[in-house]
């Protein structure tokens, strides 16, 4: 079998290039217009990061090992008390539909005209798309339209269960621009919220925190919230149990103030009886509402902001000199290609 030999010269690759130049040069400002063209048709993007840190569960010591374990990279989650939510899967947490779906309703106020919308309005109806976005939007707008499927009415409230086709996509648009980290090592979890306007992307940064602050505090406050209905319920039980047989004593003594029937003493005693045990009955349950409540507020987790939300003031995107450098790369790269594959005859010897 014979073998292929590539003998490269740098001398004669250097000399192609040189022979070639011209349409090196055409290649490299055609790819460097294109580039520029892409680069001042792509919306400005902004970035708002929002820092906070959760209260630590379990105690000292546990805590302490589980932070030398995160050093080495184990995840341990010693002395916790069954907290099925923690820092790790906050990501997870805030990119479930649940989460994405409480997110519309936010009210969003543009920068420069001051116009306010809800975040699913923005999201859908005053969003730029970049220039290569169009052909894929103006085709979809065109398969949208040949459909049949009714819009939800205005009243239409979104399901997570059910979103429909407009609902999804916004879930999905979304999703692209929350990005959620934690730290292993310090449980600091950073929020960042990217977005086409300033103010947007910090006011989204600042809502998105808030409502992850409170499914948390849902989901830990949860049984502890179930156990305080409770025990309000059957404190309004024990006080009216309690005020009537109160009101039933009094009417009783009132009404046979001036008998002296053992018979009448006897159900008298009877009666105060029955409202002394109601009385301590309201009183047990007056203490057991004292320590639901607390306990509502010994749940309830407490945060940490390390770093407020702040409206950016300069944009994240890639500066344009160095889209223009990568495209006119890539044509340069394009050019000598083609070059090097229509003189590969010189550079493989047989």
């Amino acid at each position: 079998m014979e073998k292929k030999i590539i003998n490269i010269s740098a001398t004669e690759i250097i000399r192609l290039l040189i022979a070639d130049r011209k349409k090196l040069c055409i290649y490299a400002c055609t790819a460097g217009i294109i580039g520029v063209l892409l680069a001042f048709g792509t919306p400005k993007i902004y970035k708002s990061k929002v820092m906070l840190a959760p209260e630590e569960s379990g105690n000292s010591f546990s805590g302490s090992i589980s932070s030398l374990a995160a050093m080495v990279g184990m995840n341990m989650k010693i002395g916790q008390t069954g907290d099925a939510l923690y820092p790790e899967i906050y990501p997870d947490l805030m990119g479930s539909t649940q989460f994405l779906v409480g997110l519309f309703p936010i009210k969003v106020t543009t920068q420069k005209t001051h116009e306010s919308y809800t975040y699913q309005e923005y999201i859908l109806k005053h969003q730029k798309l970049a220039i290569h976005e169009y052909p894929m939007s103006w085709l979809t707008q065109l398969i949208e339209m040949m459909k049949t499927e009714g819009e939800p009415g205005k009243g239409h409230k979104p399901d997570p269960f059910c979103l429909t086709k407009k609902e999804f996509d916004v879930c999905k648009n979304i999703a692209r621009k929350i990005n959620c980290s934690v730290d292993k090592k310090t449980n600091v979890i950073t929020i960042e919220v990217e977005d086409q306007d300033p103010l947007i992307s910090a006011t989204v940064a600042d809502s998105v925190q808030a409502h992850l602050q409170r499914s948390i505090t849902d989901y830990r406050t949860k049984k502890a919230r179930v156990d305080l209905e409770y025990m309000e319920k059957l404190f309004d039980e024990a006080s009216q149990q309690y005020k009537k047989a109160r009101l039933k004593y009094a009417s009783f003594g009132d009404a046979n103030s001036k008998v002296v029937l053992q018979a009448v003493q006897s159900q008298l005693d009877e009666l105060e009886n029955e409202m002394q045990l109601k009385y301590n009955i309201y009183q047990q349950v007056v203490e057991q509402l004292q320590l639901a409540r607390a306990k509502v507020q010994e749940k309830t987790p407490a945060f940490t902001i390390v770093q407020n939300a702040t409206v950016p003031i300069k944009h994240s995107s890639r500066p344009k000199i160095v889209t223009l450098i990568i495209w006119m790369f890539l044509g340069f790269i394009l050019r000598f290609g083609i070059l090097a594959w229509k003189n590969r005859q010189k550079f493989i010897n047989l």
